[in-house]
């Protein structure tokens, strides 16, 4: 798309350029018109910098206006066109020269009766085409008429295409006032419905962002055959779009990109056997692609991008000589690689990822001379990975990631120039060639994701031109190559370097980090790495050793005060292996955005200053063996979003400078031995999604402030296993805002982003998707989110609220092992989508209520232990249910019980489908996950977090938040744009 637009914008600007002023007349101008365009200069002012409004800003004025004086013939002025014969002005130009200004009705411009072209484009003019240009009706001689680039806004005047009959090129594209409110240029269906019936004359027409939603779409059937080049980009056309436009005898350039909502269809038959150039990308055409494609000769470039295509492209691109630039992406394409695209003479631009296309690579190719970015990622194309696209003379970019190509690859006889080198994601197979590293202009190369096998080979080292390297998740064993380079690193100017989950063990000794200078990603997580004497380089970014065999007091080894601290650094996580000792004086990585120690056995307290770095936003402690206090010194971290520091051994209380975090989502206390009331301050917290205080010595009743706040974004509560007392707060459950939307498919990633100034601050989420049951747990594919409630193992007495059934999105609700009377409220049947629901070990009396058979998703039920009464409800997933769940219910008479109830017999239910363990063990997974870096940095790291009144399956989480991290940091790195 990129390259089409190119050459777009180079054909809009060629009527243009081609009506630049040629050397001046001989004819001495005419004085009265003299004295207009004089008069004209003093009602507008030149200023660069007050440009920025322009699509096109410019350093300086191309045409310098302020030259223009009264002493010189007018006709030699800058930008001025004078006829021969007569010396009227017949031409201005004064586009890109910074003018700020208005046109106004009264300009003395407009008195320039003869005038037949009018270039003011790119420059900051302002107005409305429908109130201040009324004299431009009086132009009827002229032809050529270019505004675009500027502030222009408000509705076009149908008026003026009753009278500009002559105009053979329009061009209104790009304007509006973008200040605190936008306001673009705008046609109405009477606008353009006037333009297209008067303009018989027309060939150029050039509205890009225009607004043109009002337009009947049936106006374009009005158009005139002499149109050549008509551009509509991004003008929120809706509907179908009339096939005819493609069958204007005379059209050559058609582009209707950026159109959201424009549907139709390409026509089989009777295309312009002038078309050169064609953009339909980011519309909703539908339909095939027509074989009528290999009659268009004369095209150049097409672009057919991001539409609703089907079938199978035709192989039909034999006689397309002219042809350098094909853009197919997302089209939903199907069928082998047409043949005859890799014979293609000229094509310098092949772009057809992410399709459906399937079937192996010709076996020799002789054409494709001139190729330059070959784009085939996200398809199906199998067989192996011939040697010839690495010796394709003028490849700069080769992407052939996420296929089903097998190796081992092909031995590379005549490297050519190639750059960029993607075959990540496939099943390619072997060692790395030693061929594939005689490419030496390779600035990134992605061997990603595959089953290479073997040693790093130390022919790596002859990529001096190299940035980025990803050798991730292989089976690539051995060290990293660095002893019989040591001085690559020095010289090199790589950037980015990912070897994680792989088998590489050793470690990096003192002298072997020293020099790499230029690394600023290091990723080698998930590796058998024993030994780290020194963090490499002094520049690093992110450095993640997560998950290898590193052990002892590392910590306190590497950020030894002795050695040069990685004042740059951002992103460190060293979790999840066994590293001992204190945290080391940490203090001085002011920068940190990110900080996982988690999962160690690192000891002492929590250093003071961690709650002083202003700009984190992510800190992970969690399971190791802190003790002492939190750290009361949240004052400054307003950024902060996520507070993991559970299953620890910290005592005290929860200190309330953390109610400065205002950014906090994720709160996760569980497992220490903290003493103290429920942190009335929590409510302060706008963000707060996730609080979890389990397994501690809270005590008291909630307070009354917790109960009148919103919790608005609150969707995971656990305080289980603690000793609050007092009535469940009505208030708290009918201010759960998040808990009670209605059930959906949530991208739910618990999300932060980073600083914008370093990385840029888009959000990208991750969904991760959770199945709680009684017996096993799973990791779907859905992108559902996990509601839920958990209040067990606690003191709580009184009633159920009935609010509790406004809380429709609960997916699991464990209010188990209290004091809690009464009966189970019916609005329990508007929990549509819970999946585990435990009450049992209570006092509630009274039936179950025949509502909860409405609980279709209900897979663990539990009752037990209570004073129920009365027949238990049939339907649906009480079918499924054993005797556990109703066991301690004496009152409790029907199946799945023996005890029989008086006129409720019926047939045996269903076999259970899910056995349950005996006690009440309710599984409850859910995994937070990380994310940011706008601009593609971004670290993402899962919390396991798995609730069991009894017993942890530690094997499980590890597991999965081994294969979740694996794919993970896999996106953070395709998501980092390219560098320039």
């Amino acid at each position: 798309m990129g390259s089409l637009c190119l050459v777009l914008v180079v054909l809009q600007l060629s009527w243009t350029l081609s009506s630049s002023v040629p050397p001046p007349s001989s004819h001495v101008c005419l004085p009265h018109e003299r004295d207009a365009l004089l008069h004209y200069k003093t009602t507008i002012s030149v200023d660069c910098d007050l440009n920025s409004g322009s699509y096109n800003k410019d350093p300086y004025p191309r045409i310098d206006i302020e030259s223009w004086n009264k002493s010189t013939d007018c006709c030699s002025w800058e930008g001025v066109k004078c006829d021969n014969v007569a010396g009227h002005v017949i031409g201005i130009d004064l586009s890109h020269s910074c003018l700020v200004g208005s046109l106004f009705a009264n300009n003395s411009l407009f008195q320039l009766h003869n005038l037949q072209w009018l270039d003011l484009s790119s420059n900051n003019l302002r107005g409305s085409l429908l109130e201040n240009t009324s004299s431009l009706f009086h132009f009827h001689g002229l032809r050529r008429l270019n505004l675009a680039g500027n502030s222009f806004n408000g509705t076009i005047s149908s008026k003026l295409f009753s009278q500009l009959v002559s105009l053979t090129h329009l061009n209104l594209s790009f304007n509006g006032i973008f200040d605190d409110v936008e306001s673009y240029l705008r046609f109405d269906g009477e606008g353009f419905d006037m333009l297209a019936r008067n303009l018989t004359k027309l060939r150029n027409l050039v509205l890009d962002t225009v607004d043109m939603s009002d337009v009947e779409l049936t106006s374009f059937l009005n158009l005139s055959s002499s149109l050549e080049h008509l551009s509509l980009e991004a003008c929120e056309l809706h509907g179908e779009f009339p096939s005819q436009v493609f069958q204007l005898p005379n059209l050559k350039v058609l582009g209707l990109n950026g159109n959201f909502n424009l549907t139709g269809y390409l026509p089989k038959t009777n295309w312009s056997s002038s078309l050169e150039l064609l953009d339909l990308s980011s519309c909703d055409f539908r339909g095939s692609i027509p074989t009528l494609f290999g009659n268009l000769t004369q095209i150049i470039a097409v672009d057919l991008s991001g539409n609703s295509l089907e079938g199978q492209i035709p192989d039909v691109f034999g006689s397309l000589r002219k042809l350098t630039s094909l853009s197919f992406p997302y089209c939903n394409l199907s069928g082998p690689l047409p043949r005859s695209i890799f014979n293609l003479t000229k094509i310098t631009h092949l772009d057809l990822r992410s399709n459906h296309l399937e079937g192996p690579f010709p076996n020799h190719v002789n054409e494709l001379q001139f190729l330059e970015d070959l784009l085939l990622n996200n398809n199906s194309i199998s067989g192996g990975v011939p040697s010839w696209l690495f010796t394709l003379p003028s490849l700069l970019q080769l992407d052939l990631g996420y296929n089903k190509l097998i190796g081992p690859i092909d031995q590379i006889q005549k490297p050519g120039f190639v750059q960029h080198v993607d075959l990540s994601y496939n099943d390619i197979g072997g060692p790395i060639p030693y061929s594939i590293f005689y490419l030496v202009n390779l600035t990134e190369l992605d061997l990603s994701s595959n089953n290479l096998s073997g040693p790093i080979p130390y022919s790596i080292f002859y990529l001096v031109n190299l940035t980025e390297l990803d050798l991730s998740s292989n089976n690539l064993s051995g060290p990293i190559p660095v002893r019989q380079f040591p001085s690559f690193f020095q010289t090199s100017n790589l950037q980015y370097l990912y070897l994680s989950n792989n088998m590489i063990s050793g470690g990096i000794s003192k002298w072997e980090a020293e020099g790499w200078e230029r690394l600023l990603f290091l990723d080698l997580s998930h590796n058998f790495l024993t030994a780290l004497e020194q963090f490499p380089g002094n520049n690093l970014r992110m450095l993640n050793l997560q998950s290898n065999l590193l052990q002892g007091p590392i910590l306190s080894t590497c950020l030894n005060s002795q050695i040069p601290i990685l004042k740059e650094l951002e992103v460190f996580i060293i979790s999840e292996n066994n590293l001992t000792g204190n945290i080391p004086s940490i203090c001085n990585l002011s920068s940190l955005d990110v900080l996982d120690l988690s999962k160690n056995s690192l000891s002492g307290t929590i250093p003071d200053c961690l709650g002083n770095f202003s700009h984190l936003t992510f800190l992970d402690l969690q399971m190791n063996n802190f003790f002492g206090k939190i750290p009361d010194s949240f004052v400054n971290n307003s950024e902060l979003s996520h507070l993991l520091l559970n299953d620890n051994q910290l005592e005290g209380l929860v200190p309330s400078s953390l109610a400065n975090s205002i950014s906090l989502e994720v709160l996760n206390l569980g497992n220490n031995k903290l003493t103290d009331r429920f942190p009335c301050w929590l409510v302060s917290l706008p963000s707060l999604q996730v609080i979890i205080l389990r397994f501690n010595r809270f005590y008291g009743p909630l307070p009354h402030s917790v109960a009148s706040s919103n919790f608005s974004a609150l969707r995971i509560i656990d305080l289980s296993e603690n000793d609050f007392t007092g009535t469940l707060p009505m208030k708290l459950f009918q201010n759960l805002r998040a808990m009670k939307d209605k059930p959906k498919e949530w991208l739910y990633s618990i999300a932060f982003k980073f600083r914008g100034s370093r990385f840029g601050s888009d959000i990208y989420e991750i969904p991760v998707n959770v199945t709680t049951k009684r017996l096993e747990m799973e990791l779907t594919k859905t992108v559902a989110i996990f509601v839920s409630m958990d209040l067990s193992n606690n003191q709580f007495c009184g009633k159920i609220p009935k609010d509790v059934g406004q809380l429709i999105s609960l997916q699991m609700l464990n209010f188990s092992h209290n004091n809690i009377t009464g009966p189970i409220p019916a609005s329990f049947g508007n929990l549509v989508a819970l999946e585990s629901l435990d009450l049992s070990s209570n006092k509630l009396d009274g039936r179950i209520p025949s509502e909860m058979t409405s609980l279709t998703f209900l897979e663990v039920l539990n009752l037990s232990n209570n004073n129920l009464v009365g027949p238990i409800p049939h339907g649906n997933q009480f079918g499924t249910f054993d005797n556990d769940s109703y066991s301690g219910n004496l009152g409790l008479c029907g199946l799945p019980l023996s005890k029989q109830c008086v006129n409720h017999g019926g047939a045996e239910p269903p076999s259970p489908l899910v056995v349950e363990h005996k006690g009440s063990e309710i599984p409850f997974f859910w995994q937070v996950i990380l994310m940011g870096y706008g601009s593609g940095v971004v670290v993402g790291l899962s919390l396991g977090y798995i609730v069991f009144t009894t017993g942890r399956p530690w094997w499980f989480v590890t597991k999965v938040e081994r294969d979740w991290q694996y794919n993970f940091m896999r996106w953070i790195r395709r998501n980092r744009p390219r560098r320039n």
